[in-house]
Formats: structure tokens, sequence, C-alpha cells
């Protein structure tokens, strides 16, 4: 994630980076105090979400539209993240061990406080992005504003998931939009 053009946002990166390294420690006290090792089977979910973000940074996006990007691809880590631990945090609550659930949420909460911080930079930068980019956006086909917000939108999600170049909404058989 160091790719990303916007100083702010790449110190958010590098520090969420030094603040991950308490997460894995705090595992490794948990693990120690349960004589279990902390090694396990490969996350084959968070392993592709870090290769879709590997990819992202490939990609030869304009500055804000790849920092939007990578935005993206860092909550979808995130909320992974999240998920997970809020998990583990009951589970350890419901066997009784309060001291593993007070780690497990002071972890969850800076999880919680990153997915926040990513989504006040997606703000600005996606508001860059979208003034910044080239004019491959959806275009009206004289159908209606609310279609024409739909496009958009779409354009947006293709943007971010790579996908195809052709809009997908339709309407009796006809694009509501399309790309330029």
């Amino acid at each position: 994630m160091a790719k990303a053009s916007a100083e702010d946002l790449r110190k958010g990166f590098e520090e969420h980076l030094e603040q991950t390294k308490g997460h894995v420690q705090r595992l490794e006290k948990i693990f120690a105090a349960l004589d279990e090792n902390p090694k396990g089977k490969k996350c084959v979910g968070m392993e592709g979400l870090v290769k879709e973000g590997s990819e992202i940074m490939e990609e030869d996006f304009e500055d804000q539209v790849l920092d939007a990007a990578l935005i993206a691809a860092a909550q979808r880590v995130e909320h992974y993240e999240i998920a997970a631990y809020g998990t583990v945090r009951e589970f350890a609550k419901i066997l009784g061990e309060a001291k593993h659930a007070s780690l497990l949420e002071e972890t969850l909460d800076e999880e919680r406080e990153t997915d926040e911080k990513l989504t006040d930079h997606a703000k600005e930068i996606n508001a860059e992005a979208n003034a910044e980019a080239p004019r491959r956006r959806a275009r009206r086909i004289q159908i209606g504003s609310e279609e024409t917000k739909a496009c958009r939108i779409a354009t947006a999600l293709k943007q971010e998931f790579l996908t195809s170049e052709s809009c997908a909404f339709t309407q009796g058989g006809n694009d509501l939009c399309t790309t330029i």
C-alpha cells in the first residue's frame, strides 16, 4: 500500500502496519497463555484479498483513482479482520477468558478505527478521483436522473472491481448507460 499517492493515506497505511505488529504480539500472548502454537492453516480468504490489493497496485491508474482503489482493497481486508476478531473475542467471552477477550477487543477497536479512517480518506479521495479521472464516465441516454445516478454508481463499481466495459444496468433490454 506504499504506492498510495496521498501522503496522509500512505502514512496511515504505514501506521497501521506498525499497529498490526501489536496485534500479532497480543495474539502470541494469548496463544502462550493457552500453551498453544500460533501457527495454523493458511487463510485462503485473506490471501485472496491481499492478492487483489497487490493486483490493484500494478494497475496504471491516475493517482487519486489508484488511492481510491487501494482504500477499497484495504477496507475489504479490515472488514475481514473485524469479522474474525469479533468472532474470536466472543468465543473468548463464552469460554470465560476475560483477559483474552479484552486483548482481542483492543485489537478489534483498532481495526474499526482504521476502517473509519479509511472511510474518511475515501470521502475526500473519491471526490478527487471523480473530478480528475478520464471522462470514461457513464453518459445519460435520455432516461432520467435516477438511472444516470445508477450508471455512475455502476461505473464506479466497474472501476473498483476491474470488470467489463459495458454497464450491466438494463431496462426492457436497453442499456441505461454506456461508457465513453
